[in-house]
């Protein structure tokens, strides 16, 4: 495999970290709240397809745009039933609770998807695109321009829309945007809704061609370190993030084995981390992210 083979196979895997990691970060920047039910919103997600892709034997892509519905009201249902009451409550505890709502859906998904690897149904299995000495899965393709699709999708929303200038106002100061008029619960709803849908997306991509089993939620966690390494509030700071980690990790995965066998296999599933780690040490607010200032 060359270096040329890896680092395409970085940017593929970049592209499923981008999409998990948006949602982080639009929720963040909506509610100040870090979600951690990301993990279980990409399972649940990636369900539906399948459900609908190969139980129903819906078209593919049909599958796809019920998930999505689907996706965007369990995100807005979360919201209403479980974080509005919190409204008011310390960070902390709203961060707590996103760890319950993981938990429990996690659970419910695990219930649906069983023990067995489920085929997705995708149109794309494991064909690949040969290109010179590079070699590109179709799957691989698909991940990355649906990702730019969706990165062009949000930027658009939330430049042009007017919905998507009062998330940008809440996002500023959620008190002016109040005294402005903007629906601030609204707000909170529909970045839920998109997080769901992102993490959804991300699912996707993680069954195409080898199935969807019970780890996939694993590449939700791997996206927490991408959105701290780029910055918990900067959509830019998501996809240098989910960049920088997806290399860092593919190009271990490679050479590691060669160079360093000692350190023993799988090390590549711990890169993630390190590297958030080592951009903590110089840039605690990530590469993007906003620092706080504070008036004495």
């Amino acid at each position: 495999m060359s270096l040329l083979q890896v680092l395409v196979n970085g940017v593929a895997l970049a592209a499923i970290y981008a999409m998990v990691a948006l949602g982080f970060v639009i929720v963040f920047k909506s509610t100040q709240v870090l979600n951690f039910a990301q993990p279980a919103l990409l399972l649940l997600g990636a369900y539906w397809v399948v459900y609908f892709a190969t139980v129903w034997n819906f078209p593919f892509y049909i599958a796809i745009a019920i998930a999505v519905v689907l996706s965007a009201l369990t995100g807005v249902v979360v919201e209403r039933t479980a974080l509005r009451p919190m409204v008011g409550k310390p960070v902390f505890a709203v961060a707590i609770m996103t760890i319950g709502i993981n938990t429990v859906l996690t659970i419910f998904a695990l219930d649906l998807i069983g023990v067995n690897i489920l085929g997705m149904g995708d149109p794309w299995g494991l064909q690949t695109l040969q290109m010179g000495p590079v070699s590109i899965g179709h799957r691989q393709l698909a991940a990355i321009a649906t990702a730019a699709i969706l990165v062009v999708l949000l930027l658009a929303f939330f430049r042009y829309t007017r919905f998507g200038l009062a998330m940008r106002a809440s996002a500023f100061d959620q008190e002016v945007a109040l005294t402005a008029g903007v629906s601030v619960a609204a707000v909170f709803a529909v970045s839920w809704a998109l997080a769901a849908v992102l993490a959804m997306f991300g699912g996707l991509f993680i069954g195409t061609g080898f199935g969807l089993d019970r780890t996939a939620g694993v590449v939700a966690l791997k996206a927490l370190p991408v959105v701290v390494v780029g910055g918990l509030d900067s959509i830019a700071g998501a996809l240098v993030g989910a960049l920088i980690v997806a290399v860092a990790e593919t190009m271990t995965a490679f050479y590691q084995p060669q160079y360093a066998e000692f350190l023993g296999r799988n090390f590549s599933q711990v890169v993630p981390y390190l590297v958030m780690f080592l951009v903590l040490l110089v840039k605690p607010h990530g590469l993007f992210g906003t620092e706080e200032v504070e008036r004495v």
